[in-house]
């Protein structure tokens, strides 16, 4: 009994091409393809090189027959036309035992025509009395002695047999089947296919060699690559000197790939341990004060309401925390849309100094303003001003009490350029291209006293780069940071698909 079969037809097809697909998959390689290159690129030529000298030779062979046959048709017009054959009867006795002797000797067939192209003597004895009027026995009473090949393979050698008065009285025709030709060819055909036979299998030879040579770097290339799609990031490519330019461009951009896989998993395994620590933090502070009210058997209401505010604070911490990561995230997925509009950059920057400038006066710091030019560019107002109020905040934050933190506004032509300076205490150099990162912090024993996420720079960083700008960081210890940041005048619209 036959399994039922659930399938519908277009899933049937389906698998049945799958199937397919899978038998002919091996053909398709690069291998398989640059051994069918090789084939078309080196043995074809050489069969049509073979079959066009082959061709040329029977030809060759061919004319030197019909030159011999023709000259050998003027020999015996010859001696009938000194010997008066077709005049004198008495002595065509003589003439036909050497015609003969010569057909018989050399294996070609004579007839001898007269002027009304009747055949007078055939050495064949077939068609005596027969009219034969060939277009080569035409050519030969008209004063042009013919050879040529016919289309059964034999070669027909007509010339003119002159009579009285030098005029032409008749045509000797010689017949030959071209069989020696044809045998002497065929050796030499057999001879070039066998050596050609043996050139094509040295060159396949050689084409699975040289194929392997250029595929097995690639396949080995395919092997480091799918074992860093399982996660094996330290694998790398061997460069070789041996191996050709193309491959080691190759080689070199698979393991530039396997550095950035490398950094972007130690990127997230830091990252995850980071929201871990952060988070968890503030979890064990909640649990810590819920559980001392728990333990406590009369707690007065006082204490009740400083550890709510406390278990308050730890929530927001975390609310924060978790707003920031989710803002990050829909950045990195250009989730959040950018509303462009063209905005009034040193109202803005007055604004964001306005705001902040209770946090520098509560520390002692001097918030200074430079705008340059009146300026107007294309962006997120919103988005622009918490990245710029970001910095700014964090420079008031780490400069001490007596410093001074700067925000410059400047333009040229194309970009608009934001400089927040102060002059707190500084970055070090090693770690100036790290502050962008999330929860990265420059000086660990600050987190609590400056508050924070750590993320405000990252989203810093990942709005600027959404605005096609850029940030620069310039730090000295102990003298103070600067930040450039550059955005264009003009954004450029999307490209509609």
């Amino acid at each position: 009994m036959s399994p039922n079969i659930s399938l519908q037809n277009g899933e049937l097809v389906t698998i049945l091409m799958n199937k397919n697909l899978w038998k002919i998959t091996p053909f398709l390689s690069l291998r398989w393809i640059l051994l069918a290159a090789y084939a078309l690129a080196g043995i074809i030529p050489l069969l049509l090189l073979a079959s066009t000298m082959l061709h040329s030779v029977q030809d060759y062979f061919i004319e030197e027959r019909k030159k011999e046959l023709l000259s050998q048709a003027n020999v015996i017009s010859g001696q009938l036309t000194s010997s008066g054959f077709l005049f004198n009867e008495e002595n065509r006795g003589d003439m036909e035992e050497i015609i003969l002797e010569t057909s018989q000797n050399e294996g070609y067939r004579v007839l001898v025509l007269d002027s009304s192209c009747v055949v007078v003597y055939d050495t064949g004895y077939e068609d005596i009395g027969k009219t034969y009027l060939l277009p080569e026995v035409v050519q030969a009473m008209g004063d042009k002695d013919t050879a040529k090949e016919q289309e059964n393979g034999a070669v027909y050698a007509a010339a003119s047999v002159m009579g009285l008065s030098n005029q032409r009285s008749g045509v000797v025709l010689i017949v030959d089947g071209m069989q020696d030709v044809q045998d002497i060819v065929g050796d030499i055909g057999r001879e070039a296919y066998l050596l050609l036979a043996c050139i094509v299998v040295l060159l396949f030879i050689i084409m699975v060699v040289v194929s392997k040579v250029f595929t097995e770097p690639v396949k080995n290339l395919i092997g480091i690559i799918k074992e860093m799609s399982e996660g094996h990031f330290e694998r790398r490519a061997k460069v070789e000197q041996r191996m050709h330019t193309e491959l080691v461009d190759l080689a070199l951009a698979c393991n530039q790939m396997a550095d950035q896989l490398e950094k972007v998993e130690s990127t997230r395994q830091q990252f995850v341990s980071n929201v871990s620590h952060e988070l968890k933090t503030p979890l064990s502070s909640v649990k810590v004060l819920s559980e001392s009210i728990l333990l406590m058997e009369e707690v007065p209401k006082e204490m009740y309401v400083e550890f709510l505010h406390d278990i308050n604070s730890e929530v927001d911490r975390m609310t924060a925390i978790i707003n920031d990561l989710l803002t990050l995230v829909k950045l990195d997925q250009k989730e959040i849309p950018l509303n462009f509009k063209e905005i009034d950059l040193n109202q803005l920057l007055a604004g964001i100094n306005k705001r902040l400038q209770p946090l520098a006066d509560a520390k002692g710091v001097s918030l200074e303003a430079d705008y340059l030019k009146e300026i107007t560019a294309d962006a997120d107002e919103m988005k622009l001003s918490l990245a710029i109020s970001n910095l700014v905040d964090n420079a008031i934050k780490y400069t001490p009490e007596g410093g001074t933190v700067k925000v410059t506004l400047d333009a040229d032509h194309q970009n608009v350029f934001i400089t927040v300076a102060d002059t707190g205490i500084g970055i070090p150099e090693q770690e100036v291209n790290r502050i962008f990162e999330r929860f990265y912090r420059v000086d660990k024993t600050r987190d609590r006293e400056t508050g924070g996420t750590g993320l405000g720079l990252s989203i810093t960083h990942a709005t600027i780069m959404m605005h096609k700008g850029s940030i620069k960081v310039n730090s000295k210890e102990e003298e103070g940071t600067t930040i450039l940041v550059r955005i264009p005048l003009k954004q450029q619209p999307a490209v509609q698909a």
